[in-house]
């Protein structure tokens, strides 16, 4: 059968899912205030799953389980490592879905001794439609770490390969540390040698977003500016093409928390809410 240039994909599907994902700074700050703030912006975002960095738990209390309940996402796995907060606790991965989760895992990434390693959480989510492969990732958060993020990227690719189907949707969303034009960004999105043979994705707020710089880290942000770091564009939903139908092609982008809710801004990252076919 020949290439048909009207339709490369096939028809192309026209229902979709809606995928947010949010670094929520674990307990930091006034967090019960955050807290209330992050559950009525992500309420009025209503998505189908969420991907949660810095989410924290504390013995039988868990950030997922609150925001779960909250928003009506039954289904969620979490996994996390001794916080750096004085609450103690573990800080970590968790993924939230309106769906039913199975096939969960995790991975280390990167240098599996050092202290500014990345980790992913993996989850399948048995949707409507069919199955949506979800990936929550964060990478080492250091401004010089590129090159220990690169090798982290390498090591996400290896884990995708390893446990996702080539035809279903793949979604890797997540707190990656890095900008649109970091080397670690550039392997995900083709612009450099990929991170695993065939293995590339849509940024949706490149392809959907506003046209503006999109920033999810920025000196506006009172929680932000504190860290004198530059404005960049550093959390992403990801989508891996291609796939038939146009399967995750992002069709709207937008981003979460940048207005207060009561007064208090919700993180020191601005979340992304990403709205793909499905």
């Amino acid at each position: 059968m020949g290439h048909d240039i009207e339709r490369p994909y096939g028809p192309l599907i026209e229902t979709t899912l809606r995928v947010a994902s949010w670094n929520v700074w674990d307990r930091y700050g006034p967090w019960r205030e955050r807290e209330t703030a992050i559950i009525a912006t992500l309420r009025d975002a209503a998505p189908d799953i969420v991907v949660l960095n810095e989410a924290w738990e504390d013995g039988e209390d868990a950030q997922a389980d609150r925001l779960g309940d909250a928003l009506r996402l039954p289904h969620r796995v979490f996994r996390g490592a001794p916080s750096d907060t004085d609450a103690g606790g573990l800080a970590g991965i968790a993924v939230l879905s309106r769906w039913p989760l199975g096939r969960t895992g995790e991975r280390r990434l990167g240098d599996q001794d050092g202290w500014d390693a990345g980790f992913a959480v993996s989850a399948r989510a048995d949707g409507p439609r069919g199955a949506v492969q979800v990936f929550g990732v964060g990478l080492g958060w250091k401004l010089g770490h590129s090159g220990q993020r690169q090798q982290q990227v390498r090591d996400l690719g290896a884990y995708v390969r390893e446990t996702a189907a080539t035809d279903a949707p793949l979604v890797v969303c997540g707190d990656f540390n890095a900008a649109p034009d970091s080397d670690e960004i550039r392997m995900l999105t083709g612009r450099a040698a990929v991170a695993a043979r065939g293995l590339v994705f849509y940024d949706a707020w490149e392809v959907a977003g506003d046209g503006g710089p999109g920033h999810t880290w920025s000196n506006a942000n009172p929680w932000a500016r504190p860290v004198l770091w530059p404005d960049r564009r550093i959390d992403y939903v990801f989508s891996a093409w291609p796939r038939a139908g146009g399967a995750g092609h992002p069709v709207r982008c937008e981003l979460l928390g940048v207005r207060p809710v009561g007064g208090v801004v919700p993180s020191d990252h601005y979340g992304v809410l990403a709205e793909l076919r499905y």
